[in-house]
């Protein structure tokens, strides 16, 4: 197979930084190709102005306020953030908070056995006793 050609994705990096010029500030000129980007990614997913405006407001006063580049802000920039910031009367909370608890995986714990798996595979697939719909994917269309 031959070379691939980069995929004209709105906000795509490419499209967004002029190729061949140096900037005077990289850094700055970068942040501003990556909310140019994520605007034209909105609008892509057909986001109408009046949503993709306020977001876009938000990040740039998020932006001030770290007085980071997006790629080296942390959590607990949000954190700081949410508690400074906290929603108002006039404004909801749009987000989910997901609790996963976190695991270490060292990795196997002995030499993996190709043979073993594809008989627990055969077992699992063969055994009645769970609901057939435990032991198959299904789609959620």
């Amino acid at each position: 197979m031959g070379l691939q050609r980069r995929a004209d994705l709105a906000g795509a990096a490419h499209l967004e930084l002029v190729s061949g010029v140096v900037q005077l500030r990289p850094q700055d000129a970068m942040a501003e190709a990556m909310l140019r980007g994520w605007w034209a990614q909105q609008a892509a997913r057909g986001l109408r102005e009046e949503t993709v405006t306020p977001r876009e407001r938000l990040v740039r006063r998020f932006l001030e306020y770290t007085n980071e580049y997006p790629w080296a802000w942390t959590p607990g920039h949000v954190d700081e953030w949410r508690a400074l910031h906290p929603p108002g009367l006039h404004q909801q909370a749009h987000h989910t908070t997901v609790h996963v608890p976190a695991v270490r995986w060292n990795g196997p714990t002995q030499p993996l056995d190709d043979e073993h798996r594809w008989n627990v595979a055969r077992r699992l697939l063969h055994d009645d006793t769970p609901p057939s719909r435990h032991r198959t994917v299904h789609s959620s269309t």
